[in-house]
């Protein structure tokens, strides 16, 4: 009797033993071909995403659509690649639905921010008030280069080449001022001169110095008039329309044409003066 409990014993070890190497072959076979469908996916992603990055260039689709298209469907792709090695693992994938469908609320209230900016993308794409190339400054005072819009954030490029990431909610709703968008840019100085100098001959020096440039618009004519009577100061008012290409380019230039010639043409610059009485 105690031999036959015994022998039950070691054939139910050898079974669990059988069952426990067969369950572990198992595994290990779901391991290894998850990991070979999540490194073959990975290529076939990375493919399709350069494939679909050709298509859109070859059907000269807007660089704006272009870069938001391109990261919304990587994103698509790599879900699809993260539930194929889920569903390989063996884990059902109707549990793990239900899972993440409890847990959807939490989710949407932590990502209620993420899905402001990706309905501001929308907007943005939508609407168009900038594009990929743009020089633009946003409502919280950053300036730059479009580089790219994302689905969640628009990236630009500052004059001092640093890479800004700004939330799509925040471009869509806030104030952007777009400064490439405009063919012509109005550009505008106050030149002051000393008092007792001759306005008609300062006029004509200043008219010839635009007249000289041909990079400033005859039309809308430029604007030249005595602006104001300051406290040390006769202040001129220039006002000129260029293309918005040219604009730092003439401003900079203008500066230094005028204080060039002023002082050639014998024209005196003002400065803060002090007259004192004495009884």
């Amino acid at each position: 009797m105690l031999l036959l409990s015994s022998t039950e014993t070691t054939v139910q070890i050898t079974n669990a033993l059988e069952k426990l190497i067969d369950s572990g072959i198992q595994l290990g076979e779901r391991l290894l071909a998850a990991i070979i469908i999540f490194v073959v996916g990975k290529f076939l992603v990375n493919w399709l995403n350069r494939l679909f990055a050709r298509i859109l260039e070859k059907r000269k689709v807007d660089a704006s659509i272009q870069s938001f298209l391109k990261s919304m469907v990587n994103i698509l792709l790599l879900i699809m690649l993260i539930l194929a090695v889920i569903g390989k693992l063996g884990i059902e994938l109707t549990g793990f639905a239900a899972l993440l469908a409890s847990a959807g609320v939490a989710i949407g209230m932590a990502l209620s921010g993420n899905l402001q900016n990706f309905a501001g993308g929308l907007i943005i794409l939508l609407f168009r008030p900038y594009k990929v190339g743009d020089f633009i400054e946003a409502s919280a005072g950053t300036s730059g280069t479009v580089k790219e819009i994302q689905i969640f954030h628009t990236i630009l490029i500052t004059p001092d080449n640093k890479m800004v990431y700004v939330p799509n909610g925040s471009m869509s709703s806030g104030v952007i001022t777009n400064y490439s968008n405009m063919d012509t840019r109005r550009l505008e100085w106050n030149f002051g001169v000393d008092y007792g100098e001759d306005y008609s001959r300062v006029e004509k020096v200043l008219r010839s110095i635009i007249e000289a440039d041909k990079r400033i618009l005859a039309a809308p004519a430029p604007f030249i008039e005595l602006g104001e009577l300051a406290a040390s100061s006769v202040n001129i008012k220039i006002r000129v329309w260029v293309k918005s290409s040219d604009y730092w380019d003439v401003f900079f230039y203008m500066n230094q044409t005028v204080y060039a010639t002023f002082n050639k043409e014998g024209i005196n610059f003002p400065f803060p003066q002090l007259t004192v009485h004495q009884a």
